[in-house]
């Protein structure tokens, strides 16, 4: 019985030995290619349990999902003689194991070669352009242009690259100081333009301004004297119409008027000869009777 036990035991753990290295599993986010003696046999791209050669064939498992690659900081020369250093990532995912495999072989080798990739493409990009340019919306169209370079020269490696960006770009150290003075100058040069621009257009519309209060002022001096003109000689022909109606009450109200104006001022003193025009109503009024 004990024999019989150890025998059952022994083929049991023989049957899960060789299970496990006839089955191999794939999951959803992974391609698997078996190898035979180190050589590709198949690329296994559906997820499940799968079947092999015991002990004449392994397996070698590949990611389904994006992978990221972080490059190394890089020096860039740009168009301008300006040195910048770049700081780059790439997202690519691999399409056919087998034409990776036998290029890279693995992960860490399409590392170096897409680190190689992505540096040649940013240096060819940007080393037409000036450094103001990447300042503008014009760097959008370069990382597209960078990416379409990358996305060429991995095809040979059975990837496909999906992005390329920029995560900083600083400026050289050796560089720094003599782009910030003259990105300070070009600052003061254009604050100094606008200011200049700024002061002729407020000349321009002083100028105006002034023009039309001197057109607006004689307008309304014209009418005003118009109007005077008007009042004076409706005032004449008032007068005139009233003195010939009744001429002594006319003369008698205009000797009031000048009395009123003349008499009233307590400051003014006036020699005059009792005879003088100026009382003839005075002397022509009889006293009044008690």
């Amino acid at each position: 019985m004990n024999r019989f036990l150890v025998v059952l035991g022994a083929i049991l753990v023989a049957l899960g030995f060789l299970s496990t290295t006839t089955f191999f599993t794939v999951g959803q986010g992974q391609q698997a290619m078996v190898l035979q003696f180190g050589a590709p046999v198949r690329v296994v791209q559906d997820p499940g349990l799968k079947l092999k050669i015991p002990f004449l064939q392994n397996v070698l498992y590949f990611e389904k999902r994006l992978l990221d690659f972080d490059a190394e900081p890089t020096e860039v020369v740009l168009g301008d003689r300006t040195r910048i250093v770049m700081d780059s990532f790439a997202r690519y995912r691999v399409v056919d194991p087998l034409l990776f495999f036998q290029s890279v072989r693995t992960e860490q080798g399409m590392r170096q070669r897409l680190a190689s990739i992505v540096q040649s493409a940013t240096r060819d990009v940007f080393g037409q352009v000036s450094f103001e340019t990447l300042l503008t919306a014009r760097r959008g169209e370069l990382m597209r242009d960078i990416t379409a370079r990358v996305v060429n020269g991995s095809r040979a490696f059975g990837i496909e690259v999906v992005d390329v960006r920029i995560m900083r770009a600083d400026l050289h150290p050796d560089n720094a100081p003599a782009i910030y003075a003259r990105m300070q100058t070009e600052r003061v040069r254009e604050a100094t333009q606008l200011r200049a621009e700024g002061a002729e257009i407020a000349q321009k519309i002083r100028g105006e301004a002034d023009r039309e209060r001197t057109v607006v002022l004689a307008d309304a001096n014209r009418k005003a004297a118009e109007a005077r003109a008007q009042g004076d000689n409706e005032a004449a022909q008032i007068a005139a119409k009233a003195y010939g109606s009744n001429a002594e009450f006319y003369a008698f109200w205009r000797s009031l008027e000048a009395y009123r104006k003349v008499l009233t001022d307590s400051n003014s003193t006036i020699v005059l000869s009792p005879d003088s025009e100026f009382f003839r109503y005075f002397r022509e009024m009889t006293p009044a009777k008690r």
